[in-house]
């Protein structure tokens, strides 16, 4: 069989199984994902035996240390990722959801509840704990999913996907509300951006060229998630010790993940008091510091930042550092340069916090906090399909609810027009 009719045919089964699944008890949902995260661990040998084989290849293939970093899975992770299934499961399922019910002066009664999206095409890269992430919120949402993921992680992917649609389907999800495909050539991403006639949405996860070719060249809708160039601004009236420890943490403790900071702004009047042991600190963890003219003079290893690297997703142990005047000129350089993900202000100044909230344009926008999380997990969503980067119908983490669409329920008694 061609690969285009590999691909129709999986997504065929998802588009048949969508109509049985849209339709299926909370209790029946929730019951499979429990099941499912009991899967997980069972198996976790024959996952861990996959992954090793990915990181192996990784390796020939010279990937870099952050995307190493992505691709590796143990123990702890699959737990953590046996975890979000439960989590999902007790989190109140969103279908049938009433949105507010009225009656129109003719005597229509029209009431608004929350439906599933129907098919959903899933593009990612090499982070096997989407895959997981994926199915689980996608099916308690009554949603069925067409995976794609990444030549990196495609043992790991094929087999947390196998283990993951036997208890499925051996809990009563109808069978075909979990495809995934195989092939990993670009061709098969092609193919799957022209399936409108059985994806209701396609949602990217990953680099900034993936998400590109996605928005590019889909005929199917696109809910665009974004790369994270993020900064973290310490103003004037900042508490230094806790500005540092926060712009430490955004930085280094997942410096591949897309909420990490990759610019550093500091106001003028504490640059003298503040950078100094901040890039002891960050050269103590191995990070490469890139810095503007003024952040140069206070350390000689500082490499000068190009006009490129205010707008770089690092995704690795590289900062970019500069020094501000006043606030306003903080906010100018984020909204300029950033990615619409996520920001941070760390400011003892009321005004200049709710300011800062109002003027940045990003999903979200934070005061006092590290930048790291934004994350569904962290946010009590369970887990994320991803984390939105625009402006319609859905932005920031995305849970279960942003997984959903509206319908208009309407009962008369004879009206007609």
């Amino acid at each position: 069989m061609e690969l285009k009719d590999q691909i129709e045919e999986k997504a065929q089964r998802a588009t048949f199984a969508a109509k049985k699944l849209a339709t299926l008890s909370v209790n029946s949902k929730n019951y499979a994902l429990l099941v499912m995260a009991d899967a997980l661990e069972e198996h976790m040998e024959k996952i861990l035996s996959a992954n090793d084989q990915d990181l192996a290849n990784g390796v020939v293939k010279k990937l870099g240390k952050p995307l190493l970093d992505r691709l590796m899975l143990d123990t702890i992770r699959i737990k953590a990722m046996a975890e979000g299934l439960r989590q999902t499961a007790s989190l109140p399922d969103p279908i049938g959801e009433g949105l507010g019910s009225f009656c129109r002066p003719n005597g229509l009664e029209i009431q608004k509840v929350r439906v599933p999206l129907g098919v959903i095409g899933i593009i990612y890269e090499a982070r096997p704990n989407v895959t997981v992430d994926a199915i689980g919120l996608c099916l308690k949402s009554g949603n069925t999913v067409l995976l794609r993921g990444g030549s990196e992680a495609i043992k790991s992917n094929m087999a947390i996907v196998d283990i993951l649609t036997a208890a499925a389907y051996d809990a009563g999800i109808p069978v075909g509300s979990i495809e995934f495909i195989e092939n990993t050539e670009h061709e098969a991403v092609n193919m799957m951006l022209k399936l409108n006639k059985y994806l209701d949405v396609i949602i990217p996860r990953g680099g900034a060229g993936l998400i590109r070719t996605v928005v590019e060249n889909s005929t199917v809708p696109v809910i665009e998630t974004g790369t994270g160039v993020c900064h973290t601004y310490i103003d004037e009236s900042a508490d230094l010790k806790m500005a540092s420890e926060i712009a430490l943490n955004a930085k280094v403790s997942r410096p591949a993940v897309c909420n990490s900071m990759e610019t550093l702004l500091v106001h003028e009047k504490i640059a003298d008091s503040f950078l100094p042991e901040m890039i002891t600190a960050l050269t103590a963890e191995r990070v490469e510091v890139r810095g503007c003219e003024k952040t140069m003079k206070y350390n000689e290893s500082i490499i000068r930042a190009t006009e490129e690297d205010w707008s770089t997703e690092y995704g690795d142990l590289i900062l970019s550092i500069k020094v501000v005047a006043t606030i306003d000129e903080a906010i100018e350089h984020i909204n300029q340069y950033n990615t619409k993900h996520s920001e941070a202000i760390i400011t003892k100044d009321y005004n200049n916090a709710r300011k800062f909230q109002k003027q940045v344009d990003a999903a979200a926008v934070y005061v006092n906090a590290s930048t790291r999380f934004t994350d569904g997990f962290e946010f009590g969503f369970g887990a994320e399909i991803g984390i939105s980067t625009q402006k319609l119908h859905a932005r920031g983490p995305m849970g279960l609810e942003a997984l959903t669409s509206i319908k208009y329920l309407i009962c008369g008694d004879g009206q007609i027009r």
